[in-house]
């Protein structure tokens, strides 16, 4: 069983991780590689707010003892989505239909409605899960900018520096579309962050299916990773190698997963264990990634339970 409860100290060294740094450009490389950000950004925040550990670890410690009694969410969770669009070419304003898509991939991968979910390996189909989480597209804003990049200082979120604002954040999950830049595919605030800047941001190039999504990652599966991520998920590596994910039906990894490795991967972390390389919460292409298991579902439905961190969402 991997351990749940983190101290402050641990909870920095697991969210230590150099995404920006390790991530390749599409425009610079030949085979471009995912970069999701969320845990960089997660390190600067608690450097910047020390007190954002103590709520994380109190989240961790709500989440391991809604896990030990396998409470599950009672009702319906639906999450209204607000997809803010910020723009400074025709490319970047994507379209309607796009935004579509990626709300109709998100459903998909969530129910366990998407088509390649019969893919997953026999020694793991008896922990794959239909999370059973819908999404619903509530309001799309757009915005003209003069900006070629927005980073990932959160710089999208605030009216300051050009971005919008998020709407209504503890009901409504906020979803940033605009060019990232650094290679960055997206990022995600985990629970426990300020209202002010939660929910997910996303490479234009990278969201949904039609339109300027770019191979290979044109499936809108970094959504699916962010969202996770935004529901309590870690890397399934740990961020470490052979770190912890904190589910316990995910085996070791000794590292970020890319492109669409061969199965069966073997890992060379205690006890050689084939790796869940097809999990959203790896690093591989889009077409890669397929699932989720029943503790990472057990994870992220414990946020919205009575008493958890994203409880106001809850119908």
């Amino acid at each position: 069983m991997k351990k749940f409860l983190l101290s402050a100290t641990m909870l920095v060294f697991l969210v230590s991780c150099n995404n920006e740094e390790n991530a390749v450009s599409t425009e610079t490389s030949k085979a471009a590689e995912r970069g999701c950000a969320s845990h960089t950004v997660l390190e600067n925040q608690l450097r910047a707010n020390p007190e954002l550990a103590i709520k994380m670890n109190e989240i961790e410690a709500f989440t391991e003892r809604a896990m030990q009694e396998g409470r599950l969410v009672n009702g319906k969770i639906e999450i209204p989505v607000v997809v803010n669009v910020l723009y400074r070419t025709t490319a970047e304003n994507i379209s309607l239909s796009q935004i579509q898509s990626q709300i109709d991939v998100l459903n998909k991968d969530f129910n366990g409605t998407n088509t390649d979910f019969n893919k997953v390996p026999a020694l793991f189909s008896g922990v794959k899960a239909t999370v059973g989480i819908s999404f619903v597209l509530d309001a799309v804003y757009r915005k003209a900018t003069t900006k070629t990049s927005w980073g990932t200082s959160d710089a999208m979120k605030k009216t300051t520096y050009g971005g919008m604002a998020p709407t209504s954040p503890t009901t409504k999950l906020n979803l940033w579309v605009c060019t990232i830049g650094g290679g960055i595919l997206g990022y995600a605030q985990f629970p426990g962050g300020s209202s002010s800047t939660d929910g997910v941001a996303i490479d234009s190039k990278y969201f949904g299916t039609t339109g300027s999504a770019t191979y290979p990652f044109n499936l809108g599966r970094t959504a699916t990773h962010e969202v996770g991520h935004w529901m309590n998920l870690r890397h399934i590596w740990g961020d470490a190698t052979c770190g912890s994910d904190l589910v316990s039906d995910t085996p070791s990894h000794n590292d970020a997963n890319y492109g669409v490795p061969a199965y069966p991967h073997y890992s060379t972390c205690s006890g050689t264990p084939v790796e869940m390389t097809m999990n959203y919460m790896d690093y591989t292409d889009d077409r890669g990634m397929y699932m989720f298991s029943n503790g990472q579902k057990t994870r992220m439905n414990a946020v919205f339970l009575s008493g958890g961190s994203r409880a106001s969402f809850r119908l």
